[in-house]
């Protein structure tokens, strides 16, 4: 019988990023804007840019004097120590790259170089509660129990710290309780949780339909679970194909920056996590007390490329797009604060939030139901009492 390890695998380990040849940092914002474009994330901006936005990213580690994360970065605690070498500086490049998406702002005059992320005013707070494949200590990382709980300790400090979202570009092929319950406690104080679905793509099962095995945290019920897609908007092979997944973006030859400066292009469904993490930033700037539920219903109602049937196992229900998630956003917390007492919003009213109406009444029905219930009440009395005489016997 074959042990189960409680290892953590980056869900874009599969495809390190590799370095761009030569890359400037104005070759990098040429290179981000379209990707950006794609999502709408430009017009968004025109509506909130994340400020006062905190979003937790667990990950490798973020390194906080990156040029275009600088000044946004709160480093909490390492729940890895001791897994390394005595002395091991800790690599942080994929936790930069992914924190660099969600909120990268740019460096240079008018930070008009380097990258720029969808929240690019968003604040950034991170926990390193995994290593990544290449850095010493990560066979003892994977294999020792004392670390199997270090993404649901870093969940739950997130949470009591403020954050408004939680970025999980991670997965493990199976669930675990202590996760679970760190989940359930973030959405129910009110954190948006945002995971990857995973890169198993490519060893999906002909007999279940192309069905992949399901990655945790992203199956757990709350969790935006995130697809990738390639430059055509199309399922890219790397990304998961089952049920949990719920949106898609972007997640083919993604450009990031890394610790010293430096650029990465890499595949994953990481990147596509980083890119939804930024639009629930975006919507939780707006409004910051609109629901994880409504936040993930904006995100899912908004959606462009939407798949034949609604839904698709591979892309979910389609490539996010954040400028019409936004108005998305608008509505649902209009729809929310009539409910709250306020004056009714006539586009609501004009539009899908109508009255109920009675289309139909049948009083002989209702007199029916009426008789029948009062006689299996009366019968139910009958049995009662029954009872009570023969235990008085």
């Amino acid at each position: 019988m074959l042990r189960r390890i409680p290892a953590v695998v980056l869900a874009a380990l599969l495809a390190v990023p590799l370095p761009p040849p030569g890359a400037r940092a104005d070759e990098v914002r040429d290179a981000v804007m379209p990707v950006l474009e794609r999502l709408n994330v430009p017009r968004a901006w025109e509506l909130s840019r994340g400020r006062g936005v905190t979003v937790a990213v667990l990950d490798s580690g973020v390194d906080p004097a990156q040029p275009d994360l600088a000044g946004s970065v709160t480093v909490g605690p390492d729940y890895t120590r001791g897994a390394g070498p005595p002395g091991t500086v800790p690599k942080r490049l994929h936790g930069t790259n992914m924190a660099s998406i969600i909120a990268g702002h740019g460096h240079g005059p008018d930070r008009a170089s380097g990258m720029i992320g969808v929240a690019p005013e968003a604040r950034l707070l991170s926990l390193r509660v995994i290593l990544e494949r290449d850095e010493p200590g990560f066979a003892e990382f994977t294999g020792g129990q004392r670390w199997s709980g270090t993404i649901a300790r870093g969940i739950r400090y997130a949470v009591d710290r403020g954050a408004d979202v939680i970025n999980l570009s991670l997965g493990r092929s199976y669930p675990t309780r202590p996760e679970r319950a760190a989940v359930a406690y973030a959405v129910s104080k009110g954190a948006v949780v945002v995971a990857a679905a995973g890169n198993g793509g490519a060893e999906r099962s002909p007999r279940r339909g192309g069905h992949t095995e399901y990655a945790y945290p992203a199956s757990f019920p709350g969790v935006i679970s995130v697809a990738a897609v390639d430059a055509g908007g199309g399922h890219a092979d790397f990304s998961n194909r089952n049920s949990a997944v719920v949106v898609s973006a972007p997640g083919v030859q993604i450009i990031g920056a890394g610790p010293g400066g430096r650029y990465w292009i890499g595949d994953g469904t990481s990147p596509a996590t980083a890119f939804v993490s930024g639009i629930a930033a975006l919507i939780r700037a707006r409004h910051p007390k609109l629901a994880p539920a409504l936040v993930t219903q904006a995100i899912v109602a908004s959606t462009r490329n939407r798949p034949r049937g609604g839904y698709d196992l591979g892309v979910g229900f389609g490539q996010v797009d954040a400028r019409a998630a936004l108005a998305a956003a608008d509505a649902l917390a209009g729809a929310r604060m009539q409910g709250a007492g306020h004056p009714p919003d006539r586009r609501l009213v004009a539009g899908r939030a109508r009255p109920v109406r009675v289309v139909h009444r049948s009083g002989g029905r209702i007199a029916g139901y009426t008789v029948a219930c009062v006689l299996a009440l009366v019968g139910m009395a009958a049995a009662v009492t029954f009872v009570r005489a023969e235990r008085a016997r």
